[in-house]
């Protein structure tokens, strides 16, 4: 039958994809404390199916406690502080919950999306995109572990920062195009078919967003958040002391105090982008522009509350929390600027 027969549930389609949605936003949440409960390289073996049972005796415990023992991580940060098998089964517990979280996920959308694709539920134009989102998500998984990988060495402690942003990043570009195919289905759904289109405010106000989204990605690769718990100056001084002798590119790339500067200083650049983009929404959608405006607003607030406490473990992932809250919310806005009626 034909896809722009009757059958075409573009409702039903936008709610699910929501719902997916909704589940990545809890993965980012689940991924941010794992990354902050150092949890990320507990295991050592990337198992896509058999992994999904976590160890069921003693001597598994055990057998996976040995593995982690040969990482850099144990043996010069975790082990000389004195890990035992019980702190080793807590941080072993949010890995595994990540990778179970990006399995279900994966579930989530990949058999519903055969039901509706056999039911001839989706519209024209939509099953590329549809297959799109789900390579991205496998990508995601992909990229998780040559992210955890890049840190299981015996001469690293942690993980690749570049992956660790590209595992990130990854996952926020989803979660946008998520939102906005969402959003589009429901436009078709009011008689309204054509796709929004890719503005040039979304294109320059996103690249900003999304510079400073991959600094707080550098800034959590490199524990950059603990070079100082003082706002607004850092070292007693607005611009800090950092290490520039193997040049400024690699300062750039690599030194937590310039990092941490750059990220808490270009999140101003960001608010005044948004704030314009938030401007242009507000007349189509005044709901929207407050979306906007709440989620950059608290996303500062949370960004000083993390620096102040020292990186407090549920204020920083709050502050992640928010930031996938924050691209949800410019996907929205960017979608309004860009229907065509």
């Amino acid at each position: 039958m034909s896809e722009n027969s009757k059958q075409a549930r573009p409702i039903a389609l936008a709610n699910w994809l929501y719902f997916v949605a909704a589940m990545v936003l809890l993965m980012v949440a689940v991924g941010g404390i794992t990354r902050l409960t150092e949890s990320g390289l507990s295991i050592t073996e990337w198992k896509p199916i058999t992994g999904a049972i976590p160890p069921l005796s003693e001597s598994a415990w055990q057998a996976e406690f040995e593995l982690y023992k040969a990482t850099g991580e144990y043996q010069n940060v975790t082990g000389p502080a004195g890990m035992d098998l019980a702190a080793f089964k807590f941080i072993f517990f949010w890995e595994w919950f990540h990778r179970l979280l990006g399995r279900l996920i994966g579930l989530a959308f990949a058999v519903p999306l055969a039901w509706f694709w056999i039911k001839g539920a989706i519209p024209a134009g939509y099953k590329w995109r549809l297959l799109a989102l789900l390579a991205l998500g496998g990508l995601q998984g992909v990229f998780g572990w040559f992210m955890v990988r890049s840190g299981l060495s015996s001469t690293m402690t942690d993980v690749s920062h570049f992956w660790l942003s590209i595992h990130l990043l990854t996952a926020l570009f989803t979660l946008g195009g998520l939102v906005w195919t969402a959003l589009d289905l429901r436009q078709l759904a009011n008689a309204k078919s054509a796709p929004a289109r890719w503005t040039a405010t979304a294109g320059w106000v996103g690249a900003i967003l999304f510079i400073q989204l991959l600094l707080g990605a550098w800034v959590a690769g490199l524990n950059a958040g603990l070079a100082s718990d003082t706002w607004p100056l850092m070292q007693g001084r607005f611009v800090p002391e950092f290490d520039q002798s193997l040049g400024f590119l690699w300062a750039l790339t690599h030194d937590p105090y310039l990092l941490h500067f750059l990220h808490r200083w270009w999140a101003w650049i960001a608010v005044i982008a948004l704030v314009v983009m938030a401007r242009q929404v507000k007349p189509h959608v005044r709901m929207a522009s407050i979306a906007i405006h709440s989620a950059f607003g608290t996303q500062i607030i949370l960004g000083i509350a993390t620096v102040w406490t020292g990186v407090a473990l549920w204020v920083a992932v709050a502050h992640q929390i928010v930031g996938a809250l924050l691209v949800a919310s410019f996907a929205w806005g960017a979608h309004i600027l860009g229907r065509r009626l």
